[in-house]
């Protein structure tokens, strides 16, 4: 039933009319060029905020703020472009030292960007399978990079008497609950480095891994102020789709949704007041709402002590051994 109402999500119920004056808050959207990510960064620049535009493509970037900025010419927020590449780690730690060295605040990190089932045997800068590295391993190193300003935000919204506004955001997948092994992953296997998988199951394991991830850090950075979560968006039409071919994307498009709705869900997970640091760790569905992911990833999010099979913090760990020494060499 719960993979029944994501597909066929009732109405969204948190949307920018909800949204309060975002003037002086700091928000960063990966991937936010196009598809979803760029309607979230227009629903935020519309209410003043300060939001960057990380993306790959300064062009294709630029295009994206000027069409947002006709769509909000009233607005006093403000729109950055962030070069940030997501397959090359040695780029990703630049872009967050980058980031570091010229902003003061940091409110909600969203993990938007992804690549979806790209030819087989697409790998990154540094080797790891392409969809690995671009949802889970880059966003690890960014994110924990980004960590102490996050945590100083956080800090002076509590002398100001508020809090659980500063937050990371995870995109995960519809995907994660129906293609990703029992448990999620294999962890003798997390890189296909001892056996190759289809680029779907790759796919399917690397939401999962996302769902983990909104899970792991939020434990391990708890008691900084910053609440984590994780999202399956919606079923959209998105950029994503890219890599099918024409006749799948045409049946898929009869399915999909528009990009705004994956959107809202966002916005629900970064600015719901509902979203609290009790809250942390949960799953979010769409258009936002609190949901219940598969039960054996949901036992995988806990720790043995718990009752649980810590598959998350297995996967957390296997992310921070391969991005530690990029943190590193920025210090």
């Amino acid at each position: 039933m719960s993979r029944l109402s994501q597909m066929c999500p009732p109405n969204p119920g948190f949307t920018a009319q909800n949204l309060p004056d975002l003037s002086g808050r700091v928000y960063i959207v990966t991937g936010s060029n196009t598809g979803v990510g760029k309607e979230l960064a227009q629903i935020l620049f519309c209410r003043n905020a300060k939001v960057y535009i990380a993306a790959r493509s300064e062009t294709k970037a630029r295009a994206a703020i000027e069409s947002i900025r006709v769509a909000c010419p009233a607005s006093s927020g403000t729109l950055v472009f962030h070069h940030l590449v997501l397959d090359d780690l040695s780029a990703v730690a630049e872009s967050a030292h980058e980031f570091l060295a010229k902003e003061g605040r940091l409110d909600v990190l969203f993990n938007n960007a992804g690549v979806m089932h790209p030819p087989q045997g697409s790998v990154t800068v540094q080797g790891y399978e392409l969809q690995l590295g671009v949802h889970n391993l880059a966003p690890v190193l960014f994110t924990e990079m980004l960590t102490p300003l996050l945590e100083k935000t956080a800090n002076a919204l509590a002398q100001e008497g508020k809090k659980d506004l500063v937050r990371v955001v995870w995109v995960s997948s519809l995907y994660a609950e129906m293609g990703s092994p029992k448990g999620g992953f294999d962890p003798d296997n997390i890189d296909y480095g001892k056996k190759d998988q289809s680029k779907y199951f790759k796919y399917s394991a690397s939401k999962a891994g996302v769902y983990y991830q909104g899970v792991e850090y939020g434990r391990r950075h708890a008691g900084k102020g910053i609440v984590s979560v994780s999202l399956n968006p919606g079923n959209l039409k998105s950029d994503l789709q890219r890599h099918a071919g024409s006749l799948k994307r045409q049946v898929a498009d009869l399915m999909l949704f528009a990009p705004i709705n994956g959107a809202y869900t966002e916005l629900f997970a970064g600015l719901s007041p509902d979203v609290t640091m009790e809250k942390s760790g949960s799953y979010i569905i769409p258009w936002g709402r609190f949901g219940n992911i598969r039960s054996d990833l949901l036992a995988g999010s806990l720790p043995k002590s718990e009752g649980g099979t810590a598959m998350a913090g297995i996967w957390y760990s296997w992310c921070m051994q391969q991005v530690q020494k990029f943190m590193d060499n920025q210090k």
